[in-house]
């Protein structure tokens, strides 16, 4: 994601205009649109004292990444606008959030947000959730969040979906036992995917007891553009959770 948004909240660019890593699983346009003078001051100057440096040895634990140390440590895989993170960001103070985004005009956007609202309690990575989560130590996160990520909907770009069974099995590596996966999607096909593969693997449980746990948004959720758009337009999400056991 990232599953970041370069013209709506939560989706990544099509293949026409994408940037492939040719050693993950993240796709999506590193630019966009020209930035305004501020937003491109805050790239230049804030980003570098909030990025995420995985050339480096990772910590043991990411929690120390924050000033105070963090409770614990969530991670969200492309926000696109940003408006998700910094919702949660501004309800949790003593929780650290750690967003993913390629897309540098998403970067810009959040910045914008973490400077208006002086929040402190966010870290970035602009580059491939998949290398993040390999550089990060085990056991070390309590959430992921994929919202409404890019769905790849052609077969042959099937492969680029985040969710695959590489990438699940590197998020029960990071994530606590009881930690949870949270996904989001508008496109059936995907949540029918995402379920698949998650529930293949030993070491996530479906949380659903019943069809309005997936049909309806958890509590404290917030509304992306992209999906207030998607429920205009009459495209119903699915909510779907996954809890790390074992």
């Amino acid at each position: 994601m990232m599953a970041g948004s370069q013209d709506a909240p939560g989706r990544h660019a099509s293949p026409e205009n994408e940037t492939p890593h040719p050693q993950g699983s993240f796709f999506g346009r590193r630019k966009g649109h020209r930035l305004r003078a501020r937003q491109a001051d805050l790239v230049e100057h804030l980003l570098p004292r909030l990025v995420l440096d995985i050339a480096t040895q990772s910590p043991p634990d990411l929690a120390g990444l924050f000033d105070p140390p963090a409770d614990e440590v969530r991670l969200e895989i492309g926000f696109g606008g940003g408006e998700h993170l910094i919702a949660e960001a501004r309800a949790f103070p003593n929780t650290g959030f750690i967003g993913c985004e390629p897309y540098v005009n998403g970067m810009a956007k959040i910045l914008t947000q973490i400077e208006a609202h002086d929040i402190g309690n966010i870290r970035l990575f602009a580059g491939d959730a998949a290398e993040l989560l390999a550089w990060a130590p085990p056991l070390t996160l309590a959430r992921i969040d994929l919202i409404h990520p890019d769905p790849w909907p052609k077969r042959r770009h099937w492969k680029r979906r985040f969710v695959q069974d590489s990438t699940v099995t590197a998020m029960a590596r990071v994530l606590k036992t009881g930690g949870e996966f949270r996904f989001v999607s508008d496109i059936d096909d995907y949540s029918a995917w995402t379920l698949a593969h998650v529930l293949r693997s030993p070491d996530f449980a479906w949380m659903a007891e019943r069809a309005s746990h997936w049909r309806q948004p958890w509590g404290g959720y917030t509304m992306t553009r992209y999906g207030a758009k998607a429920e205009r337009e009459g495209r119903h999400a699915a909510y779907l959770r996954f809890r790390k056991i074992g």
